[in-house]
């Protein structure tokens, strides 16, 4: 492994074909090669905040995250070092007592709506990706989502659209979208910039390996 992994963020609204991006890439590499790191992992913990209080929480918001643990966490991973992922318990809104053990490999792909938010996750990134996805696909996308894997109802996916995800939307991740060195439009169906992320990524760590 190199000394120094290559380190990807990437970042776009909800529904806005993140997840398939990612999975595109990692497709193009063997499995021992990528590691993906979803920022909805990292919610911060709320155990000491009531179960009522807790229903509050903007999950679209950006201090909604711990970064401060997810930038630790990346440093150890570039340092070769194997972590534990944290995992969030969405019944009761808040991080469960369970943890995935992750090692470092040769790529990190750093997924999330914020990841371009915060500088210090900036820093980290050697390539930083925005998926643009038009407003009406990603609500569609998300309802769908929410009704048919997490049995939430219509009324309630609206509600929070509304009310959260689209003006945390506005305020917080479409301004990121300066931030990134590729935007990709209509996520996953664009073949033609994932092969060009696949190809630079290919070219890195070439380099990488000739330089270990």
């Amino acid at each position: 492994m190199p000394e120094k992994p290559v380190v990807i963020g990437v970042a776009g609204g909800s529904g806005s074909g993140k997840t398939t991006v990612t999975r595109s890439i990692c497709q193009r590499f063997q499995d021992k090669t990528i590691l993906v790191i979803e920022q909805d992992y990292y919610y911060k913990d709320q155990s000491h905040l009531p179960f009522e209080e807790r229903l509050n929480t903007n999950y679209d918001h950006p201090l909604a995250f711990d970064n401060d643990l997810l930038k630790e966490h990346l440093h150890d991973l570039m340092n070769g070092k194997t972590i534990e992922k944290p995992v969030y318990d969405y019944k009761v809104h808040t991080r469960s007592t369970e943890v995935i053990p992750v090692e470092p490999k040769e790529v990190i792909i750093l997924e999330g709506i914020l990841i371009l938010e915060d500088p210090r996750l900036v820093d980290l990134m050697d390539i930083k990706v925005f998926v643009d996805t038009d407003s009406d696909v990603r609500i569609i996308r998300r309802l769908l989502r929410d009704i048919k894997e997490r049995g939430r109802t219509l009324d309630s996916v609206i509600d929070q659209y509304t009310n959260n995800v689209r003006p945390m939307h506005l305020q917080f991740v479409e301004p990121t979208k300066r931030y990134a060195d590729i935007i990709i439009p209509e996520g996953g169906q664009n073949h033609v910039a994932i092969d060009i992320m696949a190809t630079k990524i290919e070219k890195i760590l070439s380099k990488n390996r000739q330089n270990n």
